[in-house]
């Protein structure tokens, strides 16, 4: 895991690029959306995307390691809630085939294993 080599700041996390990346992708997605709902679900996904990279970044400037882990835990409580938004959109026909649901997988994937990399620092 690339996230215990020698961490100096957020953006030597790879699961922090890789959620720009998502951020990326899904207002390239958005942009197709509806007009109705350009302050509805758009915005929601878009906010969702924004708050995960946003609170990896938070918690990687915080002092400990517990503070660190409970950031990780808020990107991951967006990610869900950006997965859920995706799959209503899906549902609504605004999109089909969302490739962004296999980046969501991947980041939770990334997140989980930081926050155990962390955790198991704690214990030492």
């Amino acid at each position: 895991m690339s996230e215990k080599v020698n961490i100096k700041t957020h953006k030597d996390l790879d699961v922090w690029k890789n959620s720009m990346d998502l951020v990326e992708d899904v207002y390239s997605l958005t942009k197709s959306f509806p007009d109705t709902e350009k302050y509805g679900l758009t915005n929601q996904i878009r906010r969702c995307a924004v708050s995960i990279s946003s609170n990896i970044a938070e918690g990687a400037a915080r002092k400990t390691d517990k503070e660190f882990i409970q950031f990780c835990y808020i990107a991951l409580g967006s990610l869900s809630e950006l997965e859920t938004q995706l799959l209503i959109a899906e549902r609504l026909e605004y999109c089909q085939n969302i490739d962004i649901l296999d980046n969501v997988v991947e980041i939770r994937r990334m997140l989980l294993g930081l926050i155990k990399y962390l955790k198991s620092k704690q214990s030492k």
